[in-house]
């Protein structure tokens, strides 16, 4: 991943070096404006409100299924690994439910937000912070989750012109922003039934989340375990622009105030899985995230907590709300279990 470009002036810094050095790659612009937003605040709430902090039964199945998985393959040391854990919300409430299964694992977080680390430290007093994923344990089994991670980190985009595939670029006019289009790249090296696409679509790549899918499941198939990704996206490849911003809960241009709002894009639940056979892990799913929930008990659970919770439930797995859009891909170590809610 490109190295971003973090300050307080994060606009006025950016924009000189663009028009000093020229245009910058869409991956390195969206790291940097990632980098400074989410460093500078907790968006949780103001911005976007994930699952976790929509009802304690996501979390609360999750840790379920994680503590199903670790008891059929044999109990093993383990630890819990969540990347961007939000405000630790979703580690709170699976450790919870871990700990009635006699799973008590030390917790490590992937993140490198001071505000939010400071969140996580109230609900999670005991965990280890990382940086990245190169630093964590290879002593024990890993019992990975990443909610809403994938569609945070950097992508590229190449946009079909007249003349052929050219990769989408970011340049700066007068302390304005604006997406152009780079240097022609060749076609071979797009998927084949790709490549004739009418001229404006997009296809995008993202190499970080191959990156990091690629040591991670390659932990995990030497060292045992599991991972559970949960995201908004689709089964690719496809062509779609799906670059997005969003502020106070609507939609906002992305290339306006670098480093004020989320950049997100839709997550290639294929080429994810492709990443993690490639480092020797089996992989089942995508399925959607309503699916999943409801295989794991949510309808048992909601019951449980009383009608308060009703419209909670709906929000998680309603098919016009996350229960369609959001989709998980399990992946384990050879010889595991078959995870709960996949077929």
């Amino acid at each position: 991943m490109e190295a971003p470009v973090l300050d307080a002036t994060l606009p006025d810094r950016l924009a000189r070096a663009v028009t000093l050095a020229g245009p910058i790659s869409l991956a390195q612009y969206m790291a940097a404006a990632n980098a400074h937003y989410y460093a500078t605040r907790d968006p949780l709430g103001s911005d976007f409100t994930t699952a976790p902090e929509i009802s304690q039964m996501f979390g609360e199945l999750i840790g379920a299924w994680l503590a199903d998985l670790w008891d059929r393959g044999g109990r093993p040391p383990a630890a819990y690994v969540e990347l961007g854990p939000g405000r630790g919300t979703l580690a709170a409430d699976a450790l919870r439910v871990m700990a009635k299964a006699g799973l008590t694992p030390p917790v490590h977080f992937v993140e490198t937000s001071p505000t939010l680390r400071t969140a996580q430290a109230a609900r999670v007093p005991d965990a280890t912070w990382h940086d990245d994923t190169t630093t964590l344990p290879d002593d024990a089994a890993l019992l990975i989750i990443a909610n809403e991670f994938f569609d945070a980190l950097p992508i590229r985009q190449l946009v079909r012109g007249g003349d052929g595939w050219h990769e989408r670029l970011v340049a700066c006019q007068d302390t304005l922003f604006l997406p152009i289009a780079g240097k022609q790249v060749p076609g071979d090296i797009l998927p084949p039934e790709l490549r004739d696409a009418a001229p404006g679509s997009v296809i995008e790549t993202s190499p970080a989340s191959v990156a990091v899918m690629r040591d991670l499941a390659g932990r995990i198939a030497r060292q045992g375990g599991a991972m559970l990704t949960i995201d908004y996206g689709y089964e690719g490849p496809a062509i779609g622009d799906t670059l997005q911003a969003m502020q106070r809960g609507r939609f906002v241009n992305p290339f306006e105030h670098p480093g004020e709002h989320d950049l997100t894009a839709h997550v290639d639940f294929a080429t994810l899985a492709a990443a993690a056979i490639t480092a020797g892990a089996s992989t089942f799913g995508p399925v959607e995230q309503g699916a999943l929930l409801i295989a794991l008990g949510i309808d048992a659970r909601a019951a449980a907590l009383g009608e308060r919770v009703m419209a909670d439930r709906e929000r998680l797995v309603s098919a016009d709300q996350m229960g369609r859009l959001f989709k998980a891909l399990a992946i384990t170590a050879p010889g595991w279990p078959h995870p709960a809610g996949f077929p």
